[in-house]
Formats: C-alpha cells, sequence, structure tokens
C-alpha cells in the first residue's frame, strides 16, 4: 500500500528568489499567521484561492510550491 503527503514548498521557492514574506502578505492578501503556517508546512487544509493568488504574484506554477512525497509502507499478508 502507498501512502504519500503533499509538501508545501512556498518557503524554499521565496528564499530562492529572494521574496520577502511581507512582499507575499502585502500583494496576496492573506495574514503573517496564515503565511509562516504555509511557509512552516503546518496547514491541514490549503485554500486554493490563496494558493492562486501566490502563484499569481509569484509567476509560478503550483507544482513550483507544493510537492507531493510518496511513501511505502509495507502491509504483512496473511
Amino acid at each position: 500500500m502507498r501512502n504519500g503527503k503533499i509538501v508545501i514548498t512556498l518557503d524554499e521557492y521565496r528564499k530562492s528568489h529572494n521574496i520577502s514574506k511581507y512582499s507575499i502578505i502585502k500583494n496576496c492578501g492573506v495574514s503573517a499567521t496564515q503565511l509562516n503556517s504555509y511557509c512552516s508546512n503546518k496547514v491541514t487544509r490549503i485554500d486554493l484561492p490563496v494558493m492562486a493568488r501566490i502563484c499569481d504574484y509569484l509567476h509560478c506554477d503550483i507544482s513550483d510550491i507544493l510537492r507531493y512525497e510518496a511513501m511505502e509502507k509495507t502491509m504483512e499478508r496473511e
């Protein structure tokens, strides 16, 4: 059985492109608390309109700031 997770890579992208958190907050209509949650990957439900605004502002694709990580989970068979 395969299980995986979505990892938010926004902070890595932001840093590699020298974009401040403040500029994202100011231009995307998100709060500092909300952005910090995304940047620290501590979000349980992703707000798609927020992600769309961030992608528009950063001129990036969603795959630039989100990544799927597959995990192998072994199951014993009887």
